[in-house]
């Protein structure tokens, strides 16, 4: 006679623990990732304030990209493959991650295609010309020309998430880091024997840190050491593009949406000037150190959520969201009440003007205490995904931009304080929030055929 099977540990190991376990892996590597973005703004600012200031008109274009793989369609992915094993379907979930594949190439070449094409276009309407334009064409084309790779790689790393598998992508990303941090430096100043490439050699820094990234992990996902295989012998099908789709391609309409408040927001504070603009930078700079601390504990629900659905255990679903919603929430809220309290605590890390650290004080005072409400709105945006249950949280993200929008709007045509500004962005984060919680308590979760 055989052995009975174990359970899976996700379908029945204690939520808060289990969670923790599988988070913490992820923060680091996510953690890391974004200390990237820190690194290179350091060497682009050697180069030159022409270079800097091309980065920032193309950082949110990768900002884009990087969302969209990773937490939206990434999101997808786990979501419909951990559905797949709760309910013992291991032939199914194969075929998800063959599916997958496919989505994350093809995104990949539409993403470089578009940029490519649509380049010159995109960095005029945000403020580029002469040579600021002419950089940030180059750092573009050099990065989207990585595209196929960065979308592979967070969609291998997706298949290996949505199987309970946290350990190999965090530690594959955090190699990919330590590489793009060594390799941008190396070639874009020109370190060592290395020619000294400019924004060129920053973004190749990334374009070959990503294609090992996705290589290896590609080779994981074909040996027998992963719990879901890629297998290319898979024929497509319809039905299941649908059910990765209907998940992840809902929830890239979020990362739009954060991408044009962020723009939004940068519009509407520029007109106070540089000073109000460069304090909530450094605001925003935080924001951004803080987003992956969310999303390492919102990809650990994902699995946890989606097999308890899978399963039927419709209740161990809805503790994971909420279990896990309050545990990101509690974490970035006591990084917010820390520095409303004592703003300069980051602030000085970045300069010592005095007018610059006013307009920082004055935004982490009003947004500070409103990241609890943020890190609530996000984890259960990534919970959410899990139980394919998406366009309430997305909505949510629709409701904070239209805040945004037309709160901004009103204030400027009443010439409001800029502190005024950054108490709407308060009020956005506390609205998303909310209406991210609504949205996963009266939405009906229930097993998906």
């Amino acid at each position: 006679m055989h052995a009975p099977i174990p359970p899976n540990p996700l379908l029945v190991d204690p939520i808060l623990p289990t969670l923790t376990r599988l988070s913490l892996p992820n923060m680091i590597s996510m953690l890391a990732i974004a200390l990237v973005a820190v690194a290179e703004t350091a060497y682009v600012g050697l180069l030159g304030t022409a270079p800097l200031a091309a980065m920032a008109l193309v950082f949110p274009m990768v900002m884009l990209q990087q969302t969209m793989s990773a937490g939206a369609m990434g999101g997808g992915i786990s979501s419909a493959i951990s559905r797949a094993l709760g309910a013992g379907l291991m032939q199914r979930a194969e075929a998800v991650a063959f599916h997958a594949t496919v989505i994350g190439l093809g995104a990949g070449l539409a993403m470089f295609i578009a940029f490519l094409a649509g380049g010159p276009w995109i960095y005029r309407i945000l403020g580029g010309s002469g040579d600021v334009l002419g950089q940030a064409l180059l750092y573009s084309n050099t990065i989207f020309f990585g595209a196929v790779s960065i979308w592979l790689t967070n969609t291998f790393a997706s298949i290996v998430r949505g199987g309970g598998n946290m350990k190999v992508p965090s530690a594959t990303l955090l190699v990919a880091a330590a590489l793009q941090v060594v390799l941008g430096g190396a070639l874009g100043l020109g370190l060592g024997p290395f020619p000294r490439l400019g924004m060129l050699g920053i973004g190749l820094g990334q374009v070959i840190a990503f294609t090992a990234a996705a290589l290896f992990l590609a080779g994981y996902l074909m040996s027998s050491r992963a719990r879901v295989r890629l297998s290319f012998s898979q024929k497509l099908s319809r039905e299941i593009f649908f059910d990765i789709l209907r998940v992840g391609g809902i929830a890239s309409l979020s990362s739009v949406q954060t991408v044009l408040t962020v723009l939004i927001v940068t519009a509407l504070v520029s007109r106070f000037g540089d000073e109000a603009l460069a304090g909530y930078g450094i605001g925003a700079r935080l924001e951004f150190l803080l987003i992956p601390i969310v999303f390492a504990v919102g990809v650990a629900c994902v699995p946890m959520v989606g097999m308890a659905v899978g399963s039927g255990n419709i209740p161990r679903a809805r503790s994971v969201a909420w279990t896990g919603g309050l545990l990101a929430a509690i974490i970035v809220g006591v990084v917010g009440i820390v520095v409303a309290l004592a703003p300069d605590l980051w602030g000085k890390l970045f300069t010592t003007n005095e007018a610059v650290l006013a307009a920082a004080r004055s935004y982490f005072a009003w947004a500070g205490p409103t990241y609890f409400f943020f890190g609530l709105g996000l984890c259960l945006y990534f919970a959410s995904q899990g139980a394919g249950k998406i366009i309430g949280p997305v909505l949510a993200q629709s409701v904070r931009l239209i805040t945004v929008a037309l709160g901004g709007w009103w204030l400027t045509a009443t010439n409001a304080p800029v502190w005024q500004m950054f108490a709407l962005v308060g009020i956005a984060m506390v609205v998303y929030g909310l209406a991210a919680a609504a949205a996963v308590y009266f939405v009906r979760w229930g097993k998906l055929a």
